[in-house]
């Protein structure tokens, strides 16, 4: 007991200053982050953290393999039901458990989908259309991650036969859209993949289908969303534009847990329902057993958070991300985009710093004086462990309550730590301080009463939980996440 009291004494020390440190002294413009909010982060402690609910459809009903499930199967369904309500769409499956393995899962499905379609000895596809890596694509879509092993090599370089969209000479953050149209006649892919992690315009998916609409077969149009699920409609709205599926993480630009979704309009009748029957048993027991039910629960109460402030939060977040582009600019910072467009379309902003040193040291720097974003590799880059540039992301701290002018003050702490070299850890800490409280979710005193009520039966037969949910109540509106 000894041992065990001083390493828990150790490791929770640790907790508490990181805590700190990430939630109250520090500005949080990592793109692919978020802070879930307290009942968000209740329901994933809560007794679904450690089950099980395994269940697949077999001869036209929902089979469960394990009992004490009907709560967390209603959970699901209703968390079904508020995606769709979210992307207005008629099917979503749920148990992905993160944005890499929802790709996984379309790709796995396609594969076998195209195979059953053809009536033929097994193969791979026969050819794939996405984004450079190099370029802003994202790993997961790429033959070294999701996609392995799925597309046919290229006889010629004997590679995988994946085929990088084309992009503009003068704005490499835009595809060269003639072009694509162009190239797509010639590869012929039996899929194609848009979306990217260096993100800040839309994808051309209504130019595509336009032209492959009529082929016999035509493509599988997916759309990876991770990075801007949350902007779902603002942004864009693949599943009009004749995307067939869209993927994505919920714990971007979407303030849920660490998990993944696929939804997609192909209901019965449509003309790709066998390729979505294959999406599901991909899902189980293709990819997954557990599929973390406490995440599920806490997606759930995030849904409900974003249904209800879905527009005012994506307003928020593409006019902070363009007022934050533009301030660093204004501060002398360089910043990728086209200044006509207002240098971005998203919640992205991206900064080309190497006049300043390589961004890996000045994305150290930053983190030393209390500012949280990662280095990127540009367009020109050779690699990644040389990059160029930095990407930031607005949509936490707009979370916290920042507005447009909040971001010129950091913009202005950006540029004193990468241009002027001066240390601004203090200040940064004391301008975090107005920003502690999360907006587009219930206000904390409401929400620490559900809190509190959630709390007290995670262990029952403990005293400690319910005096901690009664000091939950009592400090409601003082709590800090």
């Amino acid at each position: 007991m000894t041992d065990l009291l001083k390493q828990i004494e150790h490791l929770v020390e640790r907790v508490e200053a990181n805590n700190h440190w990430r939630q109250h002294q520090c500005i949080n413009l990592i793109p692919s982050e978020t802070t879930p909010s307290l009942l968000v982060k209740f329901c994933e402690i809560s007794d679904p953290s450690g089950r099980y609910a395994e269940h697949r459809t077999m001869k036209g009903n929902e089979i469960y393999f394990y009992q004490g499930v009907d709560f967390i199967r209603d959970v699901e369904e209703e968390a079904r039901v508020q995606m769709q309500k979210y992307f207005s769409c008629s099917e979503a499956e749920m148990r992905p458990i993160s944005g890499q393995m929802a790709n996984e899962i379309v790709f796995k499905a396609a594969t076998k989908y195209v195979n059953k379609r053809d009536d033929t000895d097994f193969r791979r596809l026969r050819s794939v259309m996405n984004n450079d890596l190099g370029k802003g694509g994202h790993l997961s879509s790429q033959p070294m991650g999701a996609l392995f092993n799925y597309v046919d090599p290229n006889p010629e370089t004997k590679s995988e036969n994946c085929v990088n969209f084309p992009i503009l000479a003068d704005n490499p953050y835009r595809m060269d859209v003639p072009r694509l149209l162009e190239m797509v006649e010639t590869v012929k892919p039996e899929m194609v993949i848009f979306g990217k992690s260096m993100f800040i315009y839309p994808e051309p998916v209504r130019e595509l289908y336009e032209v492959v609409k009529d082929w016999d077969p035509r493509p599988i149009i997916i759309y990876d969303m991770a990075h801007v699920l949350g902007l779902y409609g603002a942004f864009q709205t693949p599943l009009d534009e004749g995307a067939d599926i869209v993927t994505g993480s919920t714990h971007k630009t979407f303030f849920g847990p660490q998990r993944g979704v696929i939804v997609s309009n192909m209901g019965k009748g449509s003309h790709f329902r066998k390729m979505w029957l294959e999406v599901k048993s991909r899902a189980f027991p293709g990819s997954t057993s557990n599929h973390h039910l406490g995440t599920l629960l806490a997606l759930l109460m995030a849904a409900y958070e974003m249904n209800s402030f879905k527009q005012q939060y994506q307003i928020q977040v593409m006019n902070n991300a363009r007022a934050f582009a533009q301030y660093l600019v204004k501060a002398g910072i360089p910043v990728e985009g086209d200044p006509a467009d207002g240098y971005t379309y998203t919640h992205q902003v991206l900064l080309r710093v190497i006049r300043y040193g390589p961004g890996e040291e000045i994305a150290r720097k930053l983190e030393e004086n209390n500012i949280i974003c990662n280095y990127q590799a540009l367009p020109d880059d050779d690699t990644f462990l040389k990059s160029s540039g930095l990407r930031m992301g607005v949509q936490e701290m707009t979370r916290y309550g920042m507005v447009e002018t909040d971001f010129e003050a950091v913009a202005e702490f950006v540029a004193d730590v990468i241009i002027r070299g001066r240390t601004v850890k203090k200040e940064v800490a004391d301008y975090r301080k107005a920003f502690l409280h999360q907006v587009f979710c219930l206000p904390y005193d409401q929400a620490a009463e559900f809190g509190a009520r959630m709390l007290q039966t995670v262990f029952p037969a403990s005293d400690f939980t319910r005096r901690f949910a009664d000091r939950l109540i009592l400090f409601g509106d003082k709590l800090t996440l």
